[in-house]
């Protein structure tokens, strides 16, 4: 399984224009594979919108890709409203759980780490360990790190009902012995956002 996560920068006051033509579009698209999840940023870098598409490969996805480019419907009619476009391949921890239609929380942070070159199977490995126990406060929406793209990075994206369950649990998490991950050592940079799904995103 691989994760293609799309990036695009919208011009300001843009989004829920984008996020309409999308919905709009979508049935569509999905009669060739599903979406993963769809979100927008409320806070950290502004007028973004971040869609998932999961694939079982990299020939599945220059397929599928193929054949949703004939579809008249797709794409959504957005290229006037986007700045930018980013895309990358991600491969999923094994301990990460596959994405699909949950209802988790009003808000996801998404975490993105980089580490230093050769380190990535150490940090699973010390993840995989420490989650356990972390999860028993809020559950784990998604975690991978790159395969194409910027190498030796590590996303992961938790879930909560707003910014107040936020703060309190990553202050609970804080007090567990095995959290976060012993991981430090490792790190290079570190970024947050914090993402709002959009009503057709089927991660809520």
């Amino acid at each position: 399984m691989i994760y293609e996560v799309r990036t695009y920068r919208l011009k300001p006051g843009t989004v829920a224009e984008c996020e309409q033509r999308f919905a709009e579009a979508l049935p569509y698209r999905e009669q060739y594979s599903p979406l993963g999840a769809f979100w927008h940023t409320e806070i950290g870098p502004l007028n973004q919108i971040i869609h998932v598409w999961p694939y079982e490969d990299l020939q599945q996805r220059a397929t599928i890709r193929a054949r949703a480019a004939q579809d008249p419907h797709w794409p959504p009619k957005i290229l006037h409203l986007v700045e930018t476009m980013e895309t990358e391949i991600f491969l999923p921890a094994p301990f990460m759980p596959p994405l699909s239609k949950r209802q988790l929380g009003g808000i996801y942070e998404m975490r993105t780490y980089l580490y230093q070159p050769g380190t990535i199977p150490e940090v699973v490995a010390r993840w995989a360990e420490a989650l356990p126990a972390r999860v028993q406060l809020s559950p784990l929406a998604a975690c991978w790190y790159s395969e194409i793209g910027e190498l030796n990075t590590f996303v992961h994206i938790w879930p909560y009902r707003d910014l107040a369950e936020r703060d309190r649990i990553r202050a609970e998490a804080q007090r567990l012995p095995s959290w976060p991950p012993k991981t430090r050592e490792f790190l290079l940079r570190q970024s947050t956002k914090i993402l709002i799904p959009a009503a057709f995103s089927p991660l809520q």
